[in-house]
């Protein structure tokens, strides 16, 4: 196997660190070619028994890209109403969507029912579709920033609703709906924690068994 550099090293921590989820995007256009290098990287993902199960839709047209912005905000609205007190005043500061400005979205789905793989290894747990469609979205972003590009994964959604406004097959399941483009900033602190809504984790020491 190849090892790397240790200037590459140092490069791709530096690009892990600066993986951001950005909210805040500025309105002008990602040039396709940018677009196709950062979706090849769906191509070298890994997934369970090569199955690929990744579904790309993107979000492009003002009626489905309305759809998806309003469920967002019904969704919103509902996570606001489970908050209380100090929580639910900081909770209405936090921007947690880019949909309005991002020139880029794409609904990222799996495929629960695709014969690729022949069902290998997800057997016992076919969770692992899912989790192979996410690694192809981490290694997306991480193509995308080192392109200067930010994304950012909406999470506050009803899922089933955006896959009957975007008529996609009833086997597939909504594991991202990603905003893509210009950030206005760059920053190396995630904004929830310059909110002041969270902080991150020390250093990780794995339980040893």
């Amino acid at each position: 196997m190849s090892t790397f550099s240790e200037g590459f090293q140092s490069d791709l921590a530096d690009l892990m660190r600066w993986r951001r989820d950005v909210r805040r995007f500025r309105t002008d256009p990602v040039d396709e070619a940018a677009q196709a290098r950062c979706l090849d990287a769906f191509r070298m993902a890994p997934s369970v028994g090569l199955s690929e199960p990744w579904r790309i839709v993107e979000v492009a047209s003002g009626a489905a890209r309305e759809a998806a912005r309003l469920n967002f905000e019904t969704a919103n609205a509902d996570a606001l109403a489970g908050y209380e007190g100090e929580r639910a005043q900081l909770y209405g500061t936090l921007k947690l969507s880019g949909m309005r400005d991002a020139p880029v979205q794409l609904a990222v789905f799996c495929d629960e029912e695709t014969p690729k793989g022949a069902g290998l290894g997800a057997g016992t747990m076919p969770e692992m579709r899912r989790y192979s469609v996410v690694c192809a979205v981490t290694q997306y972003w991480l193509a995308a920033r080192a392109l200067g590009l930010g994304v950012g994964w909406v999470s506050i959604l009803d899922p089933a609703r955006l896959a009957r406004d975007l008529d996609v097959p009833e086997a597939w399941r909504l594991v991202a709906y990603l905003c893509i483009g210009w950030p206005e900033a760059d920053s190396l602190t995630p904004e929830l924690e310059s909110a002041g809504w969270e902080e991150r984790a020390a250093p990780l020491a794995p339980l040893r068994r």
